[in-house]
């Protein structure tokens, strides 16, 4: 039996607030956003419906085509995204400095 190489093993409560929205494009964002004491601030946003996923924070959300590629959405579609989580996401906590 091979012997895993933990490079880090952490439990945390958690906090996620679910949310279902429709923009004008349509298109049904049904997220969970799961706030974190890791990742700087940062949220994991998880897409229920395609299952993917990213850890984003306000820097993540002015990236020019990033919600596009990570959730496989359109231009449009990403707009709304984007401005939903503007609202949400909040600010990076630097803990280590």
């Amino acid at each position: 039996m091979n012997e895993l190489d933990y490079l880090y093993d952490h439990k945390e409560e958690t906090t996620t607030r679910y949310v279902c929205f429709v923009g004008n494009s349509l298109h049904r964002f049904d997220l969970a956003l799961v706030s974190t004491t890791r990742f700087f601030g940062k949220k994991i946003v998880i897409d229920m419906q395609s299952g993917r996923s990213a850890i984003i924070g306000p820097d993540d959300l002015n990236e020019e085509g990033y919600l596009e590629y990570v959730f496989k959405v359109t231009e449009e579609e990403a707009l709304e995204l984007q401005d939903f989580l503007a609202e949400v996401i909040g600010t990076v906590h630097f803990t280590d400095i």
